[in-house]
């Protein structure tokens, strides 16, 4: 029997912290997982406040802002204790908020989903018929990637996973245009867009071409203006699935195999008309059902009345449906899904998990 997973403690590649904004400078952040975590690609978003969704990362730099929830450009914070101030050895530092109210709002609760790359050590990839910059953690599947479009179209761009991913989200940093996704279950021919409710297809954004263990391809203006930048995800047994479920409209709903116990999840139908939900396992800290729902196309508070009914539980191989409302769970609708690992089913060293 092979290994059920290479990844023993996934606290050394994604993170969930929950924490209280103070609205003022130096508001530490210390992760609290098995393994410390200096992050190179953080979501911010406000739990209890309408306010927008702000991501940053190491190879952009502390202090240059993106919104998942909308098409804006790129912003950057004019000071050193703004917004994001620092990426840290186990989490990350906050400062007065000047774009980002989701980062330290003072009084407000907020979440803060992160990613480890290279400790912001990025490298020249000319895999592609136009180079890029890449930062990898090929341990994890996980890659940052800028290029500069603007070019003719369709062309190639490296990603450096050395592996096929399964998951991808990419946006002009400099112009503004919509956050397209790219998920295996889709495929080339489709697009969904992170900041809208629908599914399209759309043979020119991918080209109509699968992503190889090396490049991706570009086949529209929206994905090729300016300066770009993209985040890659490949699956990794035990630590990460990228795959999809089949509602049966009903309380008693399917399961989301992953073969771990989630942190994360991130869920929408294949079809138009309902958002992606974000779930973790810090919202809801120890007791199943997990109801607190975030949605990637809007500022809304996160709540535990959007979803009709109990929305899922948290399993020790993944998670099960437990409600019958079509943002999770219409019948005979696919439903595409992204999770990450609290704690893989079995280690590599036969080290069982449990259910919450």
């Amino acid at each position: 029997m092979g290994a059920y997973t290479n990844i023993d403690d996934p606290s050394a590649h994604f993170q969930v912290a929950t924490y209280t904004g103070t609205g003022n400078a130096d508001n530490s952040i210390t992760n609290d997982g098995n393994s410390n975590l200096q992050p190179d690609w953080i979501w911010f978003k406000s739990r209890d406040a309408g306010h927008s969704h702000y991501v940053v990362d190491s190879s952009r730099g502390r202090d240059k802002g993106i919104y998942p929830d909308g098409v804006n450009s790129e912003v950057t914070s004019s000071g050193s204790t703004t917004d994001c101030q620092s990426f840290d050895s186990d989490g990350f530092t906050v400062g007065s908020p000047e774009d980002a109210n989701s980062t330290n709002s003072s009084g407000s609760t907020k979440v803060a989903w992160q990613w480890k790359a290279n400790g912001g050590t990025t490298s020249s990839n000319s895999d592609g018929s136009v180079s890029s910059t890449v930062q990898v953690n090929s341990d994890a599947g996980f890659s940052i990637v800028k290029w500069t479009g603007g070019g003719s179209v369709p062309y190639t761009v490296g990603h450096g996973l050395g592996a096929i991913p399964d998951f991808y989200i990419v946006k002009s940093r400099s112009s503004t245009l919509h956050w397209f996704g790219y998920h295996e279950r889709l495929g080339a021919n489709k697009q969904t867009l992170l900041a809208l409710n629908y599914i399209q297809t759309n043979t020119s954004v991918w080209n109509n071409t699968k992503p190889t263990s090396s490049v991706f391809s570009i086949g529209h203006s929206d994905v090729n203006n300016g300066d770009m930048i993209g985040y890659f995800f490949a699956q990794k047994q035990g630590y990460s699935r990228i795959y999809f479920y089949r509602g049966n409209g009903s309380s008693d709903g399917p399961i989301g195999y992953c073969g771990f116990r989630p942190a994360y999840i991130l869920i929408r139908p294949n079809a138009s008309g309902s958002s992606w939900s974000i779930y973790d396992h810090k919202r809801n800290t120890t007791h199943n059902p997990v109801e607190y729902w975030l949605r990637t196309n809007g500022a809304d508070a996160e709540s535990e009345s959007t979803i009709s009914g109990d929305d899922i539980d948290i399993l020790s191989t993944g998670f099960k449906l437990r409600n019958n409302d079509g943002t999770l769970n219409a019948n005979n609708t696919d439903y595409m899904y992204i999770a990450f690992a609290e704690h893989p089913f079995v280690t590599s060293g036969g080290t069982p998990t449990t259910a919450r």
